[in-house]
């Protein structure tokens, strides 16, 4: 649980982030299809935020209410789609910054890239030692 912590800290802070860039001097050099990258990436970084903390008011509501099992059930699901919404947001900011550095097409290979290794190392690999079984 305490990695969850330190997740739901990092995507409070990449959104907050995310929320003050359009007032910075230089967010105008981003072009219309980027802008929309830009709010694609920040909705899902909002969405993230949203899921990710969201066990903590179920179980603020859920208090002593003998609901544990729904709880833990509910937190599994958000703590999820958190964690796939966060991938995405990743693979958005990748894509808009090295749009901003270097290139539109620079910026479609290292956004793909995020997200194939955030589709590799959260999902596929995780997905595959469920699917082993116990340790061996």
């Amino acid at each position: 649980m305490q990695e969850l912590r330190v997740v739901q800290t990092g995507v409070q802070l990449l959104t907050g982030l995310l929320l003050t860039l359009p007032f910075q001097q230089r967010f105008d050099i981003l072009d219309e299809d980027m802008q929309i990258v830009y709010l694609a990436t920040v909705a899902s970084s909002v969405a993230s935020t949203v899921l990710l903390a969201a066990p903590v008011g179920m179980h603020r509501v859920l208090f002593r209410r003998h609901r544990l099992k729904v709880l833990v059930a509910a937190a599994h699901r958000c703590a999820y789609g958190g964690l796939l919404l966060l991938g995405v947001a990743l693979a958005g900011v990748t894509t808009v910054v090295f749009d901003a550095v270097a290139d539109r097409h620079v910026a479609i290979v290292a956004g793909a890239c995020a997200l194939g290794a955030f589709a590799l190392f959260w999902v596929v690999w995780p997905l595959a030692m469920r699917w082993r079984g116990p340790d061996r």
